[in-house]
């Protein structure tokens, strides 16, 4: 999410935000313009925002630092984090660390919702209730079903759509809420 969203989001002025973080107008307008990158703000400049802006300064500096990855690749990561870690320890450091909000503020909302998926489906295997945290996120569901490249590459190969029907049909529940089919998170190798 752009300065100029969060801005907005907040429903405050350039002018009231500059008098309220004491940062000049014309810097505020350039931040928001993209005229001077965040990464060349000063310190002060960066807590002074965030602070008016009610995140953190990691929060607002998060989207310079890291690159987003290939689905693919970011779901294989997830799974072998829940083995790595441990289903509770991964459900522990996933709401201490917010990716979820941070990722869908980011506007990277097949992340956000995948780890959503995760970790409500982590809570039902393990018994315990869902995060209400993001009561307001269980709501998005993507209009097209988003599946597995494997089982796209098959379907194709094989020129045969009952292969994508049987894994919907398959699909882990909790994903599926938001139209993610996801049949498998355990069998990592």
């Amino acid at each position: 999410m752009t300065i100029a969203e969060r801005i907005k989001r907040k429903r405050i002025s350039k002018r009231e935000l500059s008098r309220r973080s004491g940062i000049p107008y014309s810097t505020l307008q350039d931040i928001c313009t993209g005229k001077t990158s965040l990464k060349k703000c000063s310190g002060e400049t960066l807590y002074a925002l965030a602070k008016e802006l009610g995140i953190s300064m990691e929060s607002l500096l998060a989207p310079l630092c890291e690159e987003r990855i290939s689905f693919g690749l970011f779901k294989s990561n997830v799974c072998h984090e829940v083995k790595r870690k441990g289903e509770i320890s991964y459900m522990i450091e996933l709401l201490e660390s917010n990716r979820i909000r941070t990722y869908f503020d980011r506007g990277w909302n097949l992340e956000a919702l995948y780890l959503l998926g995760m970790l409500d489906y982590l809570c039902r295997k393990n018994e315990i209730a869902e995060c209400t945290d993001y009561d307001d996120l269980r709501e998005y569901r993507f209009r097209d079903p988003v599946y597995p490249s494997g089982i796209l590459i098959r379907a194709a190969a094989a020129q045969d759509d009952s292969i994508k029907t049987d894994s919907l049909k398959a699909a882990i529940p909790e994903f599926l809420r938001f139209n993610i089919v996801e049949n498998e998170v355990e069998n990592v190798v």
